[in-house]
């Protein structure tokens, strides 16, 4: 019998990736754009951070870990909250989209040659993907190459952001900015399920919808 991937029922696996995708990056940026209207743009970025903070002492609270992505994004929007509000100048403010992106991929990078890729506790974080109880070498070097192909996806991302900054006007900066985020996450989706998909293929995997998995 092939060996199985377990994933949540879809309607199940919409809810858990919304539910991570919310407190990860719905409430701050919420919170950052509630106060920023309110109050201005300082206290915007330090309610968004506190929010993201908030989050992780109640998830760590309720169920006594954190999960990757929204460690990331406390990481991500701590380090904008304190160039910008630090330094009040708008070309700084504007330097943590770079920063942030080159952040991400030394992070990815760290992990993606150890026991523990990033790219496989995210997906049992963010999706509720079980593998198999052994530890198929495919699927683990799977995950260990997508992590650290997720490292050169931010590193180019954290290059072109770069570029843009010193190029062109703000307006055009944040237009551009969306543009290149948008096609270079969905490049990466999509290259990433492709190759996901060839993996489970070759080693003979199925993905099997579970009735219940908990996020």
């Amino acid at each position: 019998m092939a060996q199985q991937v377990e994933l949540p029922r879809p309607r199940r696996l919409v809810g858990i990736t919304a539910w991570n995708l919310a407190e990860s990056v719905g409430i701050p940026v919420a919170a950052l754009a509630l106060f920023a209207w309110l109050f201005g743009r300082n206290p915007g970025l330090i309610a968004g951070c506190v929010a993201v903070w908030v989050t992780i002492a109640i998830r760590k609270l309720w169920t006594g870990s954190v999960p990757g992505l929204l460690a990331i994004m406390a990481v991500v929007l701590t380090l904008q909250t304190v160039l910008a509000v630090a330094t009040g100048d708008l070309w700084i403010f504007l330097l943590h989209f770079p920063l942030a992106n080159l952040a991400l991929a030394i992070l990815f990078a760290r992990t993606a040659r150890g026991p523990d890729p990033l790219c496989a506790k995210l997906a049992a974080e963010v999706i509720a993907m079980r593998p198999p109880d052994c530890k198929l070498p495919g699927l683990h070097g799977f995950f260990q190459g997508a992590t650290l192909f997720w490292a050169g996806i931010f590193l180019v991302l954290g290059g072109c952001l770069a570029a843009l900054l010193v190029t062109e006007p703000l307006r055009p900066f944040l237009e551009l900015s969306v543009i290149a985020t948008a096609a270079l996450l969905a490049l990466g989706v999509g290259a990433s399920l492709v190759w996901f998909r060839a993996v489970l293929h070759k080693h003979g995997l199925r993905v099997r919808f579970a009735p219940a998995l908990s996020p």
